[in-house]
């Protein structure tokens, strides 16, 4: 659950993202998306999970969060703004909450082994509370 809220938290930053290999940190071109507006609809959470599932297609916005996900996870989303960083917190604790089967499916595609689950599973006991 803690790596899906990683996951999650990497999925809204990347939804609000799109990377630049040759900068240090992600655009910020994205991080106006109105987050609520996706919390709120079915359709848009599901459309980006199916993306990231690679279950069905992607916006462009999608195919760059797909794209940096693993790093943004791999790096503790060290390259994130704080608006991306927050945003990706909302995201993932909204689908722990609502869509826990979304977000069993993201956590067995990006998490195999836990080894995110493992390392972020502090921070987010602490969070949780």
């Amino acid at each position: 659950m803690k790596t899906i809220v990683v996951l999650c938290w990497s999925l809204v930053v990347i939804a609000t993202t799109e990377a630049h290999p040759e900068s240090e940190k992600y655009t910020t071109k994205y991080d106006n998306v109105d987050l609520e507006e996706i919390i709120k609809s079915d359709r848009l959470l599901k459309n980006y999970v199916n993306c990231l599932l690679e279950k069905g297609k992607c916006t462009p916005d999608g195919s760059e969060l797909k794209r940096v996900l693993p790093d943004a996870l791999h790096t503790e989303c060290s390259k994130c703004s704080e608006t991306q960083k927050n945003g990706s917190k909302k995201i993932i604790r909204h689908l722990i909450d609502h869509k826990r089967e979304w977000w069993n499916e993201l956590e067995a595609k990006y998490d195999k082994d836990g080894t995110y689950r493992k390392q972020y599973e502090a921070e987010l006991k602490l969070k949780a509370k």
